[in-house]
């Protein structure tokens, strides 16, 4: 079973800060301890195959979990997030990817996406209702926070 969630935001900056944001590790860096107890980047500086392991806050699903980065397309401001090990994988997920993107709206504005998509075995279709957007609703909320506070005017 596939499944896709999508939320957008506008933000007021120009779409190349938020990028900046959003297409390297520095949103990572910045949510800890506010989103996460800590974060270990094993492998990598961002780019495509870098290896992250969060480590969430008390009362997330997943204590937990490594992700690799597959997609960083500084053109077309599209990253791609994978579950690598545990966390939904060991749900029963074949996959489950967050793609973060910025589109352009004007000079001056921008609106942050993030996507869901995840696949799940039939065996454990039961286990989709642990997925949620809002979890990265929330980190998109903070990093366009982050990006209104400190806009280079």
């Amino acid at each position: 079973m596939h499944g896709t969630l999508s939320h957008g935001t506008d933000v007021n900056v120009p779409a190349s800060e938020a990028w900046a944001l959003y297409g390297t590790l520095e949103l990572t860096y910045i949510s800890v301890p506010d989103l996460f107890a800590k974060i270990d980047i094993s492998k990598g500086d961002g780019g495509v195959g870098t290896i992250i392991t969060p480590t969430t806050n008390p009362g997330s699903l997943f204590s937990t979990y490594v992700d690799k980065i597959l997609l960083v397309d500084n053109e077309k401001m599209v990253k791609e997030v994978h579950a690598y090990q545990g966390g939904y994988l060991g749900l029963g997920f074949n996959s489950y990817l967050v793609r973060f993107e910025v589109i352009e709206k004007s000079k001056t504005s921008c609106t942050t996406k993030v996507t869901v998509e995840y696949d799940v075995k039939e065996g454990f279709i039961a286990n989709t209702v642990h997925v949620s957007i809002e979890p990265f609703i929330g980190l998109v909320n903070y990093g366009n926070n982050y990006l209104i506070k400190n806009h280079k005017k």
